[in-house]
């Protein structure tokens, strides 16, 4: 079928494999079907990035439990997953220029999105560009931003205009700790979105939807960081995710990825697209 909607899904913190996506996947295309909508119109493309950190911090890890008797196993991975993620994907080595480049982590985690959006243009959409989307969760967020901005600021003209996101139109972040990344930054700027070269037919019903359950102390508000967040952020929207046990939880930064509610709410977005 021809696709008409093109879906990235980016994961954050958190141990993941390959096929992390595959859940929220097939919750979403459930959700789009008993809606009457063909879910084979979209073409769904996840970039999976953990294995490029997961490595050094599971060395790290496997040698700390092992030396002492830690308790809060758990919880200690995945705030090492969080902290770790954070400070590996810019922290530059101890041999590099000072300065503010990027690290060749940042350069080797975009080279996946780089890489997932070929792909997805190139392989699932035959080179015919569609409004793209974007499921971004926890510090996914974070790297698409910079990595948007990067397109937007600093564009590759080897790559065409839907591969240097000029087609985004939908932005749905999950868990999202972008602010935790702004208090050093003299000036605040998010993303132009949508942004300037996105087809006008599509540009009304672009938005960026930010979802946050209150006990995932990873996931924040985005509108409050500044007036300019405030004007591009569509939504900030309150969601209570996981079951009993995790939804009263800090476990509910993880819950989000087939939670009904959750799944719902982004197919009735896409819907909007279709």
């Amino acid at each position: 079928m021809k696709k008409t909607l093109a879906a990235l899904v980016i994961h954050g913190i958190g141990r993941q494999q390959p096929g992390f996506a595959n859940g929220v996947i097939k919750a979403v295309s459930a959700h789009l079907a008993a809606e009457g909508s063909d879910p084979q119109q979209v073409a769904w493309q996840p970039v999976f990035w953990d294995d490029i950190l997961r490595p050094a911090q599971d060395a790290y890890l496997q040698a700390a439990y092992a030396a002492a008797d830690l308790n809060a196993r758990r919880l200690r991975t995945l705030v090492l997953s969080a902290l770790g993620d954070a400070a590996g994907y810019r922290q530059l080595p101890s041999a590099g220029r000072r300065g503010g480049e990027e690290t060749q982590t940042y350069h080797r985690v975009h080279a996946r999105l780089r890489e997932a959006m070929r792909s997805l243009y190139r392989r699932q959409l035959d080179g015919r560009p569609v409004p793209l989307v974007v499921l971004a969760h926890s510090f996914g967020g974070h790297i698409l931003s910079n990595y948007v901005w990067d397109s937007q600021h600093r564009p590759d003209q080897r790559l065409s205009s839907f591969e240097r996101m000029n087609w985004l139109c939908g932005l749905v972040t999950f868990g999202c700790n972008i602010p935790l990344f702004t208090f050093a930054c003299h000036e605040v700027q998010p993303i132009t979105f949508p942004p300037p070269r996105l087809p006008a037919r599509f540009k009304e019903r672009a938005r960026w939807l930010n979802f946050f359950d209150p006990d995932d102390v990873l996931g924040w508000p985005l509108k409050p960081i500044n007036a300019a967040y405030d004007q591009v952020v569509s939504l900030d929207q309150r969601i209570n995710v996981g079951g009993p046990v995790t939804g009263w939880t800090p476990a509910s930064h993880l819950a989000y990825w087939t939670d009904r509610r959750f799944t719902r709410r982004v197919a009735d977005f896409l819907l909007t697209l279709l």
